[in-house]
């Protein structure tokens, strides 16, 4: 079975190590267990389900994965979906971490999510003054444990974005620069659908009254909604960014192509004109101005020499060259 780890708590510290079986999840006054779990099959949590009676809308729901950040209430039981992100280069993966929040059990379910909660417990029983709230505020840690992942996502993204921002004023951006944009763009309005729901989460837990959750430790999930709000206010700040980049990309590109396209038609003035005057004088009529003059052929050389010269300081003074 997947399980990660299974321990029952009294008073803020570990008593003992609670195997998934009836006698293992027996559990005494004011104690509780806290289970993880990573990609259980239905018969793995069949165990868990029969001895904390969890609703079956919900063990759907953590079985098939694939939810939206959602707060669920069944009964006295709470059920949470928290959505876990890690960027991997200019790509973010995303995970899911549901939970059960009894009076008596915390069970969390991973799908998908490289990151442990080894080291989250390790800190939650290092402060045992807290732990001894008991599911409530360890739903808090899971929650903040989650959310604090998605910083470090959104210090990346901004440094990429602030990068690609330079890069789109120093110099023409190449197709694969382009393509990155792109995919950038993309992988950030993604986060920010997700950003919307888990906002919602932290609210509705911190001002709403639900079931398991001890008014003392309501205020802990207001934090939680601040560090959502200032990751939610960062991307849209990011997005506007990339916005804007591909504006300036695009007027700069449009510039570029003006400017070639004024130096073609100069230089196509330029040598209209020598084109003319020789294609005049090519003509090889018998009676024409200046055909037998001897002076004739350094005289069109020079007009052509000074037709072109002139272009040529007529556009270079008007910037087209």
């Amino acid at each position: 079975m997947p399980v990660v780890a299974s321990y029952v708590y009294k008073d803020g510290q570990r008593l003992r190590e609670a195997p998934l079986t009836p006698q293992g999840l027996a559990l005494g006054p004011d104690e509780f267990v806290w289970t993880g779990l990573v990609d259980p099959t239905r018969e793995e949590l069949d165990v868990l389900v029969r001895r904390f009676r969890l609703h079956p809308l919900a063990v759907e729901d953590a079985l098939a994965a694939h939810q939206i950040p959602k707060v669920e209430v069944y009964g006295h039981e709470l059920f949470v979906v928290a959505r876990t992100a890690q960027k991997v280069d200019d790509r973010i993966d995303y995970g899911e971490t549901h939970i059960f929040v009894g009076e008596d059990h915390v069970i969390t379910i991973r799908h998908g999510s490289a990151r442990t909660h080894t080291a989250l417990r390790q800190l939650l029983e290092a402060s045992p003054a807290q732990l001894r709230a008991g599911p409530d505020y360890v739903l808090h840690g899971v929650l903040d444990y989650v959310v604090d992942a998605y910083v470090p996502i959104v210090d990346a993204s901004e440094d990429s974005v602030l990068e690609m921002e330079q890069k789109t004023l120093d110099a023409f951006l190449s197709r694969a620069e382009i393509r990155r944009l792109f995919t950038l763009r993309r992988e950030l309005l993604k986060f920010r659908r997700i950003m919307g729901p888990m906002e919602e989460v932290a609210g509705k837990l911190q001002s709403l009254d639900l079931p398991c959750i001890d008014p003392d430790v309501r205020p802990y999930f207001r934090d939680i909604s601040d560090h959502v709000k200032r990751v939610n206010s960062r991307l849209n700040g990011l997005t506007d960014i990339l916005s804007s980049v591909f504006e300036v990309a695009n007027l700069l590109e449009q510039q570029r192509q003006g400017v070639i396209t004024r130096k073609l038609a100069s230089w196509a003035a330029i040598l209209a004109a020598p084109t003319a005057i020789a294609g005049v004088y090519g003509m090889n009529f018998q009676f024409m101005p200046e055909l037998h003059w001897r002076y004739g052929y350094a005289y069109v050389l020079a007009l052509i020499a000074a037709v072109c010269l002139t272009l040529y300081v007529t556009f270079k003074r008007s910037k087209w060259l």
